[in-house]
Formats: structure tokens, C-alpha cells, sequence
């Protein structure tokens, strides 16, 4: 029958030697690219081998680089050699691609390569007595880089970078599983299962393919093939970004112009053709004072409508989902913030060079309401030449000799010693193990530095500074491999909760597998969230995720505002923290109180700027505010409320709760409107001004969305005090009606308090504050295919009962940062 192609991934066949049935077995290989080829084996005296060669899986390996070969195996005798054969890919005796085979107690992997010989030598080898008579699962593994291990039930044994690549493997070798193609290497025992990758598994697939068994289902072509349409598909990849981008800004379940929300799924195709509204946009009648539709975006329209018109999703289509439309690489390149920086030197070196670093280094700007956003962590030459800088001040910083004894004892300066010590003290700086040519770089160092009649601390001094230069020092730096590696995920994890480099028993934790053990990983997470750090981390993101960094350049007008200082902001800044570490971190209630709380911290200055009557003992102290209704949650401080600037725009605060607490859009106006602020005056105040543009037919669709979220704060003064009348003397209101993202018809309240108190209670809130902390947890923002994620994150921290830690041990497990 030979080697036929089948779609989809397949279960490799079991192969059990002891008792296997007479006529044909199917051996199945796994490819990354998603298909699975299949080849009849044909049984010999005592092994079974290919009937011909398997040259789409070698030509798939050659292309990759990358190999696993994973064996489920029992060994009958232990004195084996030879090796004996488990499982071969090759000619002969001598002429191999690659071998599983026992020699003796040892597993033994012979890998053929451009660097290594014909004959794959030198082998990698478990080493003696790691062989036993119980069925065991043996995986060797290599990647891109050479990285090589072999692992024995969920186990690391050995890693060893085998060089070279995969270019001249031979294309007419054939698989013999007991023996060697030529039959004369037999090897006795039973294989119940081999399975064959043209990729690298990571450890965490290691350890799940041992925990699941030999006889663990894998998916079929059956199951891969269900799954959305080609038309669903269209829809999910074009479609959706397409109807957010141009069409929902009219025709939403809100707005609904023409009587049509294209929001609502199929259901909005009931009372009109498609093919209608395709001539609209056709004719660039559609959308109405924005640019047309591109020909390629009609094409996929057209097509898409022609199809079927299918929805591939249940929900309303969500123009927030598709703000980044798309797929991630998968890699990840991210330099630190300045705070990382900083922080890391002191837990990798326990240095403090915070007061140098921040006068050194360019202070990193927001982008997406974050200072960590990958795309805006660019790097310049005063980078360049800063992080040098910092380099020399912090090694002067360091006690040589003991840094240097927590890696080696030995203080010796010849080629296996330091390599020895150079290897050891760049895992734990650079946060993940180094390769060959790594050492050899760092080991250049100190040759110059002996030979020019340097000792060993100056060594050591000058190999450290190099390393604080890497950039696998300066940057978030993961591996070109498909899957996380124990050290990635342990860097993830630190990072996330804590904002700095693991600690060394994270690192061990890593090292042994278990953060790829659900619950092994979960302890370690619930560990971190005790330290310290986790708090700073989690004040760091409140500060960022409300921009309390813009309270020290405010400057309100001084005729306005006479008794406005610098300390006073800087009083409100300290009141939303200490509010924030209250709620999420000290009372653990959920993080959507936030929102309507009613309890603050504040000095006398702001208790009197607020109206409020000061019971402490003259520092910031937490107050009950219980008497004071139109207090109460993060949108009544001051630190937020002057984001509408001196004249408490309607329209910055109501684009503050859309975006930040809501996540929702509206697009920018056309460039046709006038956008100057409309003062207010006597009879003139700021609500009826946005009242005036939401009933402007060119205004009114966006304003309407956002204006009415900030009515409720209307009271408010632009530096947050409370008044019932503003200094024109006109009569203020706190009532409203509050329109939720997707939803048709808005929700009436009388006072600021029950405004607060519906976005309390709003799910649309808590997926905000979700989807901001997971955003700031991985550095990027949310994709349109992180949704499902989402979703799951948003569901699993919900019934865990919605506090920062539940969000926090929600968002580690979840794909967004277990998984590439």
C-alpha cells in the first residue's frame, strides 16, 4: 500500500511485540503543520519494519530541524547492548538517521546531524541503572537549537545540545521498531506505542502524555474535521473586524439606524437581504461619512454573503473584541520597564540601583493604557549606552567573591572551571539555562582578562557586566520553540505577579517539571501572591491602569482653583492606592467594589478639599464615608475625577468609563467636525452642553454612548470637590441614564451612588477589569482570537469569587500565559 497522506492529526497504532497479531500495523507520524502520514509495516521473524521509506516525515523533520521520538516500552532482560534496538531509523548497523536503543541500564539516542557522524555518535545516554522491567515512556526530544533531553516517565534525565541540522539525513532509510533495519541488533522486551514529531514537545506535553498512559486517545482526522465552515470561518477571520470596524458605529443595538443592528447576528438579516446592503456598500453608499470599503474588503464581503452569510459566533458581535483583530506568533520579545529593571537587578543581585536607573534611563510611556506594552518598548542609543552604564555601577556594587561562591566553590580560572561557573551564574542571571556558544562568548572574557595578567574576581566582575548587557538580560527573550520550557513559564509567571526575575524556588520548581502539574503550579502561584511583591506589583498596576502617573503635571488654573498645590495631588494619589491595597488586597473583596465602596483614605488637606470632616491623626487614614452619599468608589477621587481637566468635560469622563471601566469604543470624529471645548457660562453648563451634541445628528450617534456615562458626576468639580451649584451658579444634577455596551435600552438612576452602584454590579465591569489586569499581565494587547481565553478567565475567576486573587491565579493557568 505504501505512504498515503491523511488530513488532520492521528493517533499513532499501538504496537505491542509480546503478543502482536499476525498481517499488517499501521505506524502513524504526527507533523506540525497539522497532517499525519501513515506507512504499513510489515512483520518480520522477530521485528517489524517499514515497507518503504518514510520520506514525508524526513523531508517535514529537514524543514524543521526538530525532532521527538516518544516510545512507550518494556524492557525484557537488562543486560541488553548493542544498543539494542527499540526503534531505528536506518540502513544498517553503522548508517542511521536516528536510534532508540538499551545498552545495558541506559536508554541510548543516537542522532544523526551535520555535526554528529553517519553512525549518529557521539550518542545521548541516560546513563547506568535508569532502565528498568516496568513499562516506562521514553521521549527524546530536540530542538531548533540543539537542545536535546530525554526524559523517562515525566522525568528530565539527560540534556545535551547535539549541533548541526537535519540536511543530510537520508530519504531511504526505513523504521524498525525491535530491531535494526538489517535485523541483526534485535532487542527483546514490548513496545505498546511509538509516536513520531517533526517538532520539539515542550515538558509540559512530557509530562501530560506520561500522565495520560499508553493507551491515551490522541484526535483523529474525525475529530479534527469539526470545526467551523469555510463561510464561518470567512466570517471569523474577516467578517466580524469587518461589520465592527465600518458598520456598527450606526448600526448597533443601540444606535439601530435604518431600523438594522448588524450586531445581532442572523437574527438582523430577518427583516433585510444581505444582498441589499452589499449594493450599498458596492456604491459607497455605505458607510456614511467615513471612507469607503477597499476592493479587496468588498471582495470578501461579496464572497461571504454568496456563501451563506453564516455567523460563526452565538453572541452579539462586540466592536471592543476586534480592536486587534488576528494571531500572535507565538513569540515573545519584550524589553523590560524601567520598574522591571530595576527590580531585577535587585532580586537577581540583591543591588539597588533604582535612584541611577531613573536618571539614566528614558522614562517609558503609556501605550494602551500601559507602560509594559510590548510594541512601545522600543530601544534607542541612550538606552544602549544607559544600560552600559548601569552595567559597571551595579557589578561595583556586587561582592565578587561571594556572589562567585554562590556557583562555584572553586576559584580557578582554567577552561572546565570557569565554564562550570560561567554556565551556573548565567542560568541564574539570564534567568533560563546557556548554551555552548553563549559560554563561549562569556569564556573569551576571562581568557582576556588573564591574559592580560587579570585574577579570577576580575573575571568574574567583567563576565558579569557582559551578561547585565545581554539582551536576554534587558528583554523578555522566549525560544523559537512551539512550547514553553519550565524556565519561560517560571519568567511569565515572576513577571506577572510580581514584576520581577523568579526566585530560586520557582526556578526548582521549573527545573523538576511541576509548573507544567496543574496543581503544582497553582501552589506556586498561591505562593507568590503571599510575597511582598505581588502587593507592590498589583499597586503598580492600579496606578497604571488609572494613569495616576499624570497627577504630578497637573496644573489647574490658578483663578479657578487658588488653593490647588502639588501636594494635594499627590494626596490624591495616595488616597486611590491606599484605597485599591484596601479593597483588593487587604480585605480581598472583589475588585468591582472598587467601584462603589464606601470607605477612602485621606490627610486633612483633602478631607477639607472633599467637604469631609477629618477623623484621624493628621496622616492619610482610612474614613468611612457612610455619611456622605455622593462618595464612594475609584470615580469619586479625586485622582480620577481630574481627568476631565478644569472644566469637568463630560467628554473625557464619559470616554474614561467607556474604555477603562466598561471596555468599550467609539471611532475618533470625522476630520469635517469641530471638536473645540465648549465652555460653560451662566445657564450654560456642562451637561446641557453634551446634551446639545447628542441631540446633533453628526454628533449624537458616538456622544450619545459615552456623554451620559459622566451625567452621574456632573456635581463634581474639576478637581473633584462636590457642589450643587458650579461658579456660575448654575443648578448641577447627579441623575441619569446609563447605557451598558450591547445592550438596546438604557438604565435609570437618580444619584451619583446608584450610578456606582449599577457599574458595580455590571458584568461588563468585571470583564473590564479582566481583560486590563490580563493585558498588563502578558504585555500586549487582547487579540480577537484571545476570546475564548477570555472568557474562561473572566467565568473560572467569577465563581472563584471575583478578588484580585482569584483574577490573578485565573490568568496564570490560562492559555495566555501556559501556553505560546
Amino acid at each position: 500500500m505504501g505512504w498515503r497522506k491523511i488530513t488532520g492529526f492521528v493517533a499513532v497504532a499501538a504496537l505491542v511485540w509480546s503478543n502482536c497479531a499476525d498481517g499488517e500495523e499501521l505506524l502513524h507520524y504526527r507533523l506540525k503543520r497539522g497532517d499525519s502520514v501513515e506507512g504499513n509495516l510489515e512483520r518480520k521473524e522477530n521485528f517489524s519494519k517499514t515497507k518503504s521509506p518514510p520520506g514525508q516525515f524526513i523531508a517535514s523533520v529537514k524543514k524543521s530541524n526538530e525532532l521527538t521520538v516518544e516510545v512507550w516500552a518494556k524492557t525484557a532482560k537488562l543486560n541488553q547492548s548493542g544498543p539494542a534496538r527499540v526503534v531505528t531509523l536506518s540502513k544498517n548497523p553503522n548508517e542511521r538517521n536516528f536510534t532508540l536503543g538499551q545498552d545495558g541500564s541506559a536508554w541510548d539516542f543516537r542522532l544523526r546531524t551535520t555535526k554528529t557522524s553517519r553512525n549518529g555518535l557521539p550518542s545521548v545516554s541516560t546513563g547506568k541503572n535508569t532502565v528498568n522491567t516496568e513499562l516506562s515512556h521514553i521521549v527524546f526530544s530536540r530542538e531548533k537549537s540543539g537542545k536535546s533531553r530525554i526524559f523517562v516517565n515525566g522525568k528530565k534525565l539527560v540534556e545535551k545540545r547535539v549541533q548541526g541540522d537535519f540536511s543530510n539525513w537520508d530519504g531511504r532509510y526505513h523504521i524498525a521498531i525491535g530491531n535494526e533495519v538489517s535485523g541483526d541488533r534485535s532487542w527483546q522486551g514490548s513496545v505498546v506505542r511509538v509516536s513520531l514529531y517533526d517538532r520539539s514537545l515542550s515538558e509540559r506535553e512530557v509530562i501530560e502524555h506520561f500522565q495520560a498512559g499508553a493507551k491515551a486517545k490522541r484526535s483523529t482526522p474525525a475529530d479534527e474535521s469539526k470545526g467551523l465552515s469555510a463561510n464561518e470561518t470567512l466570517f471569523s477571520d474577516h467578517i466580524a473586524p469587518l461589520l465592527t470596524n465600518h458598520c456598527l458605529e450606526c448600526h448597533d443595538s443601540s444606535t439601530r439606524k435604518g431600523d438594522l443592528d448588524l450586531s445581532s447576528g442572523e437574527a438582523a438579516f430577518a427583516a433585510v437581504d444581505p444582498e441589499e446592503i452589499f449594493e450599498s456598500v458596492q456604491d459607497d453608499e455605505m458607510p456614511k461619512k467615513r471612507p469607503p470599503l477597499s476592493a479587496t474588503e468588498k471582495e470578501v464581503l461579496a464572497k461571504w454573503i454568496k456563501g451563506g452569510a453564516d455567523w460563526a459566533i452565538k453572541e452579539k458581535l462586540d466592536p471592543a473584541n476586534y480592536v486587534y483583530h488576528g494571531r500572535g506568533t507565538g513569540k515573545v520579545l519584550r524589553r523590560l520597564t524601567v520598574g522591571e529593571y530595576i527590580d531585577t537587578v535587585k532580586s537577581t543581585l540583591d543591588v539597588d540601583i533604582e535612584k541611577e536607573a531613573r536618571e539614566l534611563l528614558p522614562e517609558d510611556l503609556r501605550a494602551d493604557g500601559f507602560r509594559n506594552t510590548a510594541y512601545n518598548l522600543t530601544v534607542d542609543f541612550q538606552h544602549i549606552e544607559s544600560y552600559s552604564k548601569l552595567a559597571a555601577k551595579i557589578v561595583e556594587k556586587v561582592d565578587i567573591p561571594s556572589f562567585a561562591k554562590r556557583f562555584s566553590k572553586k576559584r580557578n580560572v582554567n577552561d572546565k572551571d570557569m565554564r562550570a561557573l560561567i554556565g551556573s551564574m548565567g542560568e541564574w542571571v539570564l534567568r533560563a539555562e546557556i548554551d555552548r556558544d553563549e559560554v563561549d562568548v562569556y569564556r573569551g572574557i576571562t581568557t582576556t582578562v588573564v591574559s592580560a595578567g587579570g585574577g579570577f574576581d576580575e573575571s568574574v566582575s567583567y563576565v558579569l557586566e557582559a551578561m547585565l548587557q545581554s539582551p536576554r538580560f534587558i528583554y523578555h527573550i522566549e525560544s523559537d520553540s512551539g512550547s514553553l520550557s519550565g524556565d519561560e513559564l517560571a519568567a511569565r509567571l515572576s513577571y506577572m505577579i510580581w514584576g520581577t526575575s523568579p526566585d530560586s524556588e520557582l526556578r526548582e520548581a521549573a527545573k523538576n517539571g511541576e509548573l507544567f502539574d496543574h496543581d503544582q503550579c497553582v501552589k506556586q502561584v498561591r505562593r507568590m501572591l503571599d510575597h511582598p511583591a505581588a502587593r507592590k506589583r498589583a499597586l503598580d498596576f492600579a496606578s497604571q491602569w488609572l494613569n495616576l502617573g499624570r497627577l504630578k503635571n497637573l496644573k489647574p488654573n490658578s483663578d479657578h482653583f487658588p488653593k490647588w498645590s502639588s501636594t494635594l495631588a499627590e494626596d490624591m494619589r495616595s488616597e486611590t492606592l491606599s484605597f485599591y491595597e484596601d479593597v483588593v488586597w487587604n480585605r480581598k473583596q472583589p475588585m468591582t467594589n472598587l467601584l462603589n465602596a464606601k470607605t477612602t483614605w485621606l490627610t486633612p488637606e483633602l478631607a477639607a478639599h472633599y467637604g469631609i470632616t477629618y477623623r484621624g491623626k493628621g496622616g492619610l487614614e482610612r474614613h468611612d464615608l457612610s455619611a456622605y452619599p455622593e462618595r464612594g468608589g475609584l470615580l469619586t477621587q479625586g485622582s480620577v475625577l481630574t481627568i476631565g481637566g478644569d472644566e469637568a468635560s463630560m467628554v473625557t469622563r464619559g470616554l474614561f468609563v467607556l474604555n477603562d471601566i466598561l471596555r468599550s469604543i467609539v471611532k475618533d470624529p470625522p476630520p469635517c467636525v469641530d471638536t473645540t471645548p465648549v465652555s460653560t457660562s451662566a445657564g450654560l453648563t456642562q451637561r446641557s452642553i453634551a446634551e446639545d451634541r447628542i441631540a446633533n445628528k453628526s454628533c449624537g450617534g458616538c456622544h450619545s454612548k459615552f456623554e451620559p456615562l459622566a451625567f452621574g458626576l456632573e456635581k463634581f468639580d474639576g478637581l473633584g470637590s462636590f457642589h450643587h451649584k458650579d461658579h456660575h451658579g448654575n443648578p448641577l444634577r447627579e441623575d441619569g441614564k446609563i447605557l451598558f455596551p450591547g445592550e438596546a435600552e438604557a438604565v435609570s438612576y437618580k444619584t451619583s451612588s446608584e450610578l456606582m452602584n449599577l457599574l458595580a454590579g455590571s458584568d461588563r465591569a468585571q470583564e473590564t477589569i479582566a481583560w486590563k489586569l490580563t493585558q498588563f499581565s502578558i504585555g500586549r494587547p487582547i487579540r480577537s482570537d484571545d476570546l475564548p481565553t477570555m472568557q474562561q478567565i473572566v467565568s473560572r475567576s467569577k465563581k472563584a469569587g471575583g478578588t484580585w486573587h482569584a483574577l490573578i491565579e485565573a490568568i496564570a493557568m490560562s492559555d495566555v500565559i501556559q501556553s505560546k
